[in-house]
């Protein structure tokens, strides 16, 4: 059963709704109990998710560890990473190895991130297959992931910096950005992860 989860701090309904717009049945709750696949959406401040996530996060970790299909979506992909400097320094699941940044804000760009952009997959990237460079993508984002393992990165994105929009290790994806708002590259995108 793929379990949509949900710590107070998810877009749960729009990724529920992109789930069974692909014909895939979806179950939303705030543990694992019966998931063979999860995804962890996030919308807010790494600190305070984590706080949430705390009392599951071993048992993300084992999930992960076994082999279990698992994807983050926004800020669920940066708590993946074993590190963030939002608000200070914070802890993460550790799933990926690297750092979620703040953009620099030298760069002329408006901070958040907010719109289209593209994000270049790896042409071995199972979460990309089928994917385009011009491709555009929905992000909502002030800070970026950064990999310590470039074979972790998934798709590439500029915006000031080229950062990790997509992460894949094994069975273990992310999405910087919202492929439940980001139409059809988006859902094409969300089935790869379903269908793995």
């Amino acid at each position: 059963m793929l379990v949509i989860l949900d710590y107070g701090m998810g877009n749960l309904r729009s990724v529920e709704k992109a789930v069974e717009f692909l014909g895939f049945e979806c179950q939303i709750q705030p543990h694992l109990k019966g998931a063979t696949k999860l995804i962890i959406p996030g919308v807010g401040a790494f600190g305070a998710a984590m706080e949430r996530v705390l009392p599951l996060a071993d048992e993300i970790r084992a999930f992960a560890n076994d082999g279990n299909p698992l994807m983050g979506i926004c800020l669920g992909q940066q708590l993946l990473f074993e590190t963030s400097e939002e608000y200070g320094e914070q802890i993460g699941l550790g799933l990926i190895a690297g750092r979620v940044k703040y953009f620099p804000k030298d760069t002329g760009l408006k901070i958040p991130q907010i719109g289209w952009n593209e994000a270049v997959f790896a042409p071995n990237s199972k979460l990309g297959k089928g994917s385009l460079p011009e491709d555009q993508v929905y992000f909502v984002h002030s800070l970026y992931t950064d990999c310590s393992d470039p074979s972790d990165i998934a798709a590439k994105t500029s915006y000031g910096v080229t950062f990790a929009s997509a992460v894949e290790k094994g069975n273990i994806w992310g999405t910087q950005f919202h492929p439940e708002k980001s139409g059809e590259v988006g859902l094409r995108i969300l089935r790869n992860f379903l269908e793995c």
